[in-house]
């Protein structure tokens, strides 16, 4: 993964110096620009800082990161992929219904689709899990 987190790292550089730049030149008028642009530089260096974190934890090297490797280096079993699943849907309609009752301060309403947010999500992570106890 050693692409991916230079790729990361190196927009998080760039957003969080071209926040720099867009602070000095706009100065106190406009500090919402600033802001995005250090805050996509943070959310940029999250990214890349996994990456490289996970990538060190690697046994062996990726064919995508080895320059003499061949097509048929990457093939192989690459994991298992659900066919298909209703979680999502349920996750976006608990998240969309969450973020109107935060609109409107309707924290009853918050709380009940936290609620549903959080068991969907469990759902979705748990989809698979089999117990084996007999």
């Amino acid at each position: 993964m050693k692409i991916e987190y230079k790729l990361f790292v190196g927009l998080a550089a760039f957003f969080v110096v071209l926040a720099v730049v867009y602070g000095f030149w706009a100065g106190a008028d406009e500090p919402v620009g600033t802001v995005a642009f250090g805050l996509t530089g943070g959310l940029a260096l999250v990214v890349g800082s996994f990456l490289w974190f996970s990538g060190r934890r690697l046994e062996q090297e990726r064919p995508e990161d080895n320059t003499d490797a061949e097509i048929s280096d990457g093939a192989g079993e690459l994991g298992f992929f659900s066919p298909g699943s209703y979680w999502p849907i349920c996750i976006a309609g608990s998240a969309a219904v969450l973020a109107i009752a935060t609109a409107f301060l309707l924290v009853w309403l918050m709380i009940l689709t936290l609620v549903f947010l959080i068991l969907s999500i469990c759902g979705l992570l748990f989809e698979y899990q089999r117990s084996y106890s007999h």
